[in-house]
């Protein structure tokens, strides 16, 4: 079977977080995950997940100032990343949430790789004492231009760099589409380092109930690769969320 998650950095984003994790259980997904969750008292969260039975799949560390994306790539800035790092595996801890995002930051080179590697190893060691998966997510340079990752085969090399089991590779399909497709191929070729897997429409963004990839076909061919995770649903929706919820109904119907 097919487990979706809804990501409520973007879905139901009008809520407080409580709310939103019970809407998600009411529209039928079978975890969540969020972005940015810390202005949310984790206790009210922590109470959600477990009236409703959802796992928190994972956040993100925080972007840094305005314009930015992150900061554990980023030289001089190693003391504000690593705050962020400590920030977010405590969140996630005390939502028993599964994993940590950890945004490398507009940077280039060998050198930002580098700091990103030291951070990265930080995390694990930070995370692994409560079980917390660190993921890299490689971010398309269309929207993002400059980012450090934009690729599954830059998150790949740098995961083996860094060299902990700890640390996964975020497959966003959006991203990666934009970003060289040949989607499959490239699951199935980095399959063994990939810890999750997110979807929207491509281009843009919105329900993934049109243009150029056919989900209700890919997602059941990922988890014939092996892939028994959740896919989560990081999409922005075209009006209300509950409005666009059609292509779960289809979907399931599907798959």
């Amino acid at each position: 079977m097919i487990r979706l998650s809804a990501n409520l950095g973007f879905l139901w984003s009008d809520l407080p977080l409580p709310d939103a994790i019970r809407r998600a259980k009411a529209a039928g997904f079978d975890a969540v995950e969020c972005h940015w969750p810390y202005d949310t008292d984790p206790d009210g969260v922590k109470a959600a997940l477990e009236e409703t039975g959802l796992p928190m799949l994972g956040l993100n560390t925080s972007k840094g100032g305005a314009g930015e994306f992150g900061l554990s790539a980023l030289a001089g800035r190693e003391g504000e990343a690593r705050a962020a790092i400590r920030d977010a595996v405590e969140y996630a801890a005390a939502i028993e949430a599964r994993a940590v995002h950890v945004m490398a930051g507009l940077a280039r080179g060998d050198g930002a790789a580098a700091i990103f590697a030291e951070n990265l190893a930080y995390a694990c060691e930070l995370g692994a004492p409560h079980g917390i998966t660190i993921f890299i997510e490689p971010l398309n340079a269309r929207d993002v231009p400059g980012y450090l990752v934009g690729t599954v085969e830059e998150a790949a090399a740098i995961v083996e760099r860094v060299g902990r089991r700890e640390l996964k590779v975020m497959f966003d399909c959006y991203h990666q589409q934009i970003m060289g497709g040949d989607l499959l191929h490239r699951f199935r070729r980095h399959r063994g380092l990939i810890g999750h897997v997110q979807f929207a429409a491509v281009p843009s963004r919105a329900e993934p109930d049109e243009g150029e990839v056919a989900f209700d076909r890919l997602l059941p061919a990922i988890a014939a690769e092996g892939y028994d995770g959740f896919f989560g649903a990081e999409y922005r929706p075209r009006a209300a969320t509950d409005a666009g919820l059609g292509w779960l109904k289809v979907l399931r119907g599907k798959i």
